[in-house]
Formats: C-alpha cells, sequence, structure tokens
C-alpha cells in the first residue's frame, strides 16, 4: 500500500492563493454557508442567521478581438479613361491590438442574524469581494450606500476583508498594516469600531458576534 504524505500548508489561517479570481466567488459562497452554518448552531434560538444573496457586476478583460461587418466601407473607384493620368490610392493602416473590459454578473453573499418573529436585522455580516475594492467601480459605491445605511441604523456590522488587493473600507483612524482585516462596529460603540489586522502568516482570530441585549456575544 502507497503511503501519502500530506504536506503541511505554510498558511495558518488564510490560504492566499483563494483569493484568485477563478477561485474567490466559490469560496466566497462557501465561506458564507460555513458562517451561517456555526451561527445557527451557537446562538440562541431566538435568533436565525441566513445567507442573503446579492449580485455584483465584475470587470472581465476579453483579449480576444471578433470579426464584424463595418458600419462604413471605404472604396477605391477608377476614373474614367481619359479624365487624368493619376490615380486614387486607399492605403490600409494596420491596427494596433488591444483588449475591451466588459462586466459580467457575478452573485456573492452576506449573512444576516435575524430576531426569530420579528424578522429584525440584529447583525449584517459582509464579506468584502474584488468588486467592493475596486475603486470608483459601480459595486464599490453600492456597498459604500449599503453600509452607511447599515451604520446609521439599528444593526451591527461585522465586516471580513481577506482580499490583500484592492482599496480598502474607509477608516477615520489608521491602523496597523495587515494582509487582511476584520472590523466589527457595534452599535452602541459608534462611531468607534473595533480592529483585527491579520497577518498573512497568523490565523484567522475568532471574532465576538453581536447580539441584541442582554444576550452575549
Amino acid at each position: 500500500m502507497a503511503e501519502v504524505f500530506k504536506m503541511p500548508s505554510p498558511f495558518p489561517g488564510m490560504d492566499p492563493y483563494l483569493e484568485a479570481s477563478e477561485i474567490w466567488v466559490d469560496f466566497h459562497s462557501d465561506l458564507a454557508a460555513e458562517i451561517r452554518t456555526v451561527l445557527n448552531r451557537t446562538m440562541p434560538r431566538r435568533y436565525i442567521a441566513q445567507v442573503s444573496p446579492r449580485v455584483v457586476y465584475e470587470v472581465v478583460e476579453i483579449g480576444e478581438l471578433r470579426s464584424a461587418r463595418p458600419d462604413v466601407g471605404v472604396y477605391a473607384q477608377s476614373e474614367p479613361s481619359g479624365i487624368g493620368s493619376s490615380e486614387a490610392v486607399a492605403t490600409a493602416v494596420a491596427p494596433v491590438e488591444s483588449v475591451v473590459a466588459i462586466e459580467e454578473p457575478v452573485r456573492y453573499y452576506s449573512v444576516e442574524i435575524r430576531e426569530v418573529g420579528t424578522m429584525r436585522l440584529v447583525t449584517a455580516i459582509e464579506i468584502l469581494s474584488p468588486a467592493n475594492k475596486r475603486s470608483g467601480s459601480d459595486a464599490r459605491r453600492e456597498y459604500l450606500d449599503k453600509r452607511r445605511a447599515i451604520l446609521r441604523s439599528s444593526t451591527h456590522l461585522m465586516e471580513i476583508d481577506l482580499l490583500r488587493g484592492g482599496e480598502r473600507m474607509p477608516l477615520e483612524k489608521p491602523v496597523p498594516k495587515a494582509a487582511y482585516y476584520i472590523v466589527l462596529s457595534r452599535i452602541q460603540k459608534r462611531p468607534r469600531v473595533e480592529v483585527w489586522p491579520v497577518q498573512l502568516w497568523e490565523k484567522l482570530p475568532t471574532i465576538p458576534v453581536p447580539l441584541l441585549p442582554p444576550d452575549p456575544d
């Protein structure tokens, strides 16, 4: 029987290879589902955790040019004989190739903790995506609008940023530089927030999830 050796991961916490675009979408949905499962197993029965889908538009670069019928054609017309000795010549200029960016819909998920019965939104858990962190994108503007609305409400907000690239979410005071961040905004402590900077070589911390009083985290 062949003996199988399993190489231990050099990353005790977040694996940076999961940030690759072809892997991230599946990882994002799996993480949201796992958070929901753990919360529903451990929270008091007056709460329920649900996965909430949303569609954002990711920019996809297309490097292949497709042939198309031109809207305008340039043709060389021969002159009638005897009018002149010179001829008009249309010279074709070779084009340069580039890429065009298009947007494709991608489904991402957040986790919502609600109070059973009233279905009041108690805590919103947002797992940031590349679209949220792309400077100037519509998806970032939409998320920042959603973020502001939550921060003005009576809902706790947790942001999980497991992407090293892109523009971070705005904070008024600087925090230690790190690969990843988890930010928790409790209703009763606003505008102050709790921030967990996580380095690449560190394990992901256990984060308290706030609920309604008198229930503990």
